[in-house]
């Protein structure tokens, strides 16, 4: 069994009414930057969904279709009279025109990247901005005719009307992006738009954050026993520390070694969480289950939904062996993962497709004996970390890199052997030793080796070698929801490459991926 999401953490969140928008994500964290709560929800909810949460306000993300196509992703238009501010940013914005009266149409090529945004009048959202500034655009269609009510405050070459306003509903319309780092003073765009039109305050601050989960998971868990899947990571290391803050000594940490971990991640979870935070500990050596398991797999969904469910299994038996052995009264029936919210937005929804099933999430059994405990469900990394270092997490915990739930699994391209896993560590070891000495580990999203199972030819010592190669893998991002490959200094890859062929046995090749997010995924598989 599964529990149902946590509410929303604070009163009047703002909804991001999503319209298939790459950037949905984006707008919400932007909210969050400035101290609002914000959540993502689909374009096909009811106004009587979007009233029953008392939003402060809404907004409108963009979108990949035409309004003007048939169908076309729309919203019930009684949203507005809701008498909440609305805030539309490109398809949205040409919706609220559209469905209020106004006229959207094909006025030439579109516009794509930075173009020069010139004010016809005053704009609440833009105040103080300059006469002409520089924004970021990405549409065909176009604004022509604002609706009865409104009033045009901007324009773009191609885009009549760039901005647009009704002072008395607080309607608010942007065709251009503040959300991406491109446009001037887009952050500028959001502040106004949450202090001046929704009134909303900046409660949403990682102490708040903190005291919420903490009132949340003492009302869910009540007085019983509380099994965490520890895995060293970030994610399931905040929450382990958040789930403890709130219950104390009815939490069980138990660390699964799968065989697919990095390098000595055992030793620093012990030190970490049974010798520092004194925590109950139980430490699976688990290696030989999940090789056997993954014995002639190769498909990566397979893999994915293979260890997300023998991780559940082990679960099931170490809360049975508590009960049994008289440790711990009550047996264990809930469950705490460090799922985060893009987990759950890659994983599939009603506004996104499913690019890959996280472990923790699409790749959980259907007969799930445990209720979920997801105390970051909801949060983005960065919101994570913060949490981690506000509740006393090591700092080389807080800002390691992040893992895969099924670990080396998904980094080795091909059937998953022993051999194969030790090889990658001793790779993925040297990868991060070396960017750390470069100062450069803060600075990239994640830095790792990737192993595809093939083998190429090589010269070692005058003789032919028939070897794996190892790919680099390193890339830069705010939320991993998109990446961009990231410029290693050549020195550093060479550093890298040398050290990887000569001491790690079975590797003969090194190269590098060059490949940002989209049209790669930031891991392989």
């Amino acid at each position: 069994m599964t529990g149902g999401p946590l509410p929303a953490p604070t009163e009047g969140p703002i909804l991001v009414v999503d319209f298939g928008a790459q950037y949905a994500q984006l707008i919400a964290r932007r909210v969050r930057e400035a101290h609002v709560y914000s959540e993502i929800v689909s374009h096909t909810s009811t106004v009587a969904d979007l009233a029953a949460r008392q939003p402060r306000g809404i907004i409108f993300s963009g979108g990949p279709k035409s309004v003007n196509e048939d169908p076309a992703p729309g919203i019930d238009p009684a949203v507005y009279d809701l008498g909440v501010p609305i805030l539309g940013i490109c398809y949205g914005a040409q919706l609220i025109a559209r469905q209020l009266g106004g006229e959207v149409a094909r006025t030439g090529r579109g516009e794509y990247g930075r173009t020069v945004l010139t004010q016809s009048s005053p704009s609440p959202l833009l105040a103080d901005w300059p006469a002409a500034s520089e924004v970021w655009m990405s549409h065909a269609d176009a604004i022509t005719a604002v609706p009865p009510g409104f009033v045009a405050t901007a324009s773009c070459p191609d885009a009549p009307v760039a901005a647009f306003h009704d002072p008395v509903r607080r309607i608010y319309g942007v065709q251009f992006h503040p959300e991406v780092v491109h446009t001037d003073r887009g952050g500028e765009v959001f502040e106004r738009f949450l202090a001046d039109a929704c009134e909303a305050p900046p409660a949403w601050t990682h102490t708040s954050i903190i005291e919420t989960e903490v009132e949340a998971v003492r009302a869910q868990v009540g007085t019983a026993k509380v099994l965490c899947a520890l895995s060293g990571g970030v994610d399931s290391a905040v929450a382990a520390a958040l789930v403890h803050k709130a219950i104390g000594d009815q939490l069980t940490c138990v660390f699964v070694d799968t065989g697919l971990m990095r390098a000595d991640e055992g030793a620093q979870v012990e030190e970490t969480f049974r010798r520092q935070f004194h925590m109950d500990l139980v430490h699976v050596k688990a290696a030989d289950r999940f090789f056997a398991a993954l014995a002639g797999v190769t498909d990566p969904e397979r893999k994915r939904k293979i260890i997300g469910e023998l991780f559940i299994r082990i679960f099931e038996e170490v809360a049975r062996d508590l009960v049994s052995s008289g440790e711990h009264a009550g047996e264990a029936g809930f469950l705490v993962q460090g799922t985060l919210y893009p987990d759950v937005i890659e994983s599939g929804s009603a506004q996104a497709a499913t690019i890959k099933s996280h472990h923790n999430v699409g790749g959980l059994p259907d007969d799930l004996a445990f209720d979920l405990v997801e105390p970051l469900r909801l949060l983005f990394k960065d919101e994570v970390r913060a949490v981690g270092e506000e509740l006393g997490l090591p700092h080389e915990i807080v800002w390691r890199q992040p893992f895969p739930g099924p670990g080396l699994a998904v980094r080795i391209v091909g059937e998953v052997t022993p051999e194969r896993a030790t090889i990658l560590r001793a790779a993925d070891a040297v990868v991060v030793e070396e960017v750390r000495r470069a100062g450069l580990y803060r600075e990239l999203w994640q830095s790792f080796a990737v192993l595809p199972a093939v083998r190429t030819v090589g010269v070692m010592g005058d003789g032919r070698t028939y070897a794996y190669p190892v790919v680099i893998r390193a890339v830069t991002s705010d939320d991993a929801m998109t990446a961009d490959w990231a410029r290693l200094p050549y020195d550093l890859v060479e550093r890298i490459s040398s050290r990887i062929i000569n001491e790690v046995d079975g590797v003969n090749r090194v190269v590098l991926d060059v490949t940002s997010k989209p049209p790669g995924t930031i891991e392989w598989e």
